[in-house]
């Protein structure tokens, strides 16, 4: 049956998913897109695998799993020809699932904070409380960058698949000072030049700065 997934090409979460595909060199893979407003993620059929509802969502032949980043480690760990994405090693795995962690309970929710009230709820602006937000995620983030090229050490890992998703998105708010943030805008250049990121990535990346330029008028 191979592998499908349930996906909206804006969302970071599901852009991670992506990378992954293309970092992995997964073939065949089916991609079903999912209508928010349509309400195909509250479809009995779909609430029936995923009871959160969210995107992505992975099926596996009759598995499903969903979360980006438990799909991420899912996929290295089942498909990866090596474990370079995601180490063994006790030490590096800990740094990564750090840096997981950290997207998904630092990075991530200050995107959504910020951008939930113009993309959903109608507002004109973002609020600079919000804002402010971001500017702190990515002071952590520059310190993490201060002693190696990449977000967990000196290779490409997952984590450096999953915080860029978020943090190239959360650039599109917020521009990447260079002078601020040396560290970050290097490794977000050095992401970007990776073939992974410019197949998984630009394309959502792009639909995101259309909604953007929509919401804001």
């Amino acid at each position: 049956m191979g592998l499908t997934v349930y996906k909206i090409d804006a969302s970071p979460p599901v852009r991670s998913v992506f990378m992954t595909v293309e970092a992995l060199n997964i073939p065949d893979v089916e991609y079903v897109d999912v209508n928010l407003l349509d309400g195909d993620h509250l479809k009995e059929e779909f609430t029936k695998v995923n009871p959160q509802h969210t995107v992505p969502l992975l099926k596996d032949d009759d598995f499903y799993v969903w979360d980006s980043h438990a799909i991420a480690v899912y996929l290295v760990t089942k498909y990866g020809a090596d474990d370079s994405l995601y180490p063994a090693d006790p030490k590096k795995r800990a740094v990564i699932d750090q840096r997981l962690h950290f997207d998904s309970g630092i990075l991530f929710p200050a995107l959504r904070g910020t951008g939930e009230p113009v993309f959903f709820k109608g507002e004109k602006s973002f609020r600079p409380e919000n804002l402010e937000k971001i500017t702190k995620a990515y002071e952590f983030a520059e310190k993490f960058l201060a002693s190696s090229q990449w977000f967990a050490g000196d290779q490409i890992t997952l984590a450096d698949i999953c915080c860029v998703s978020t943090i190239s998105t959360m650039n599109e708010l917020i521009p990447i000072d260079e002078e601020l943030y040396p560290n970050l805008a290097g490794w977000l250049k050095r992401c970007g030049e990776q073939d992974f990121y410019k197949k998984g990535n630009e394309y959502g990346l792009e639909q995101f700065r259309g909604l953007k330029k929509l919401k804001l008028g």
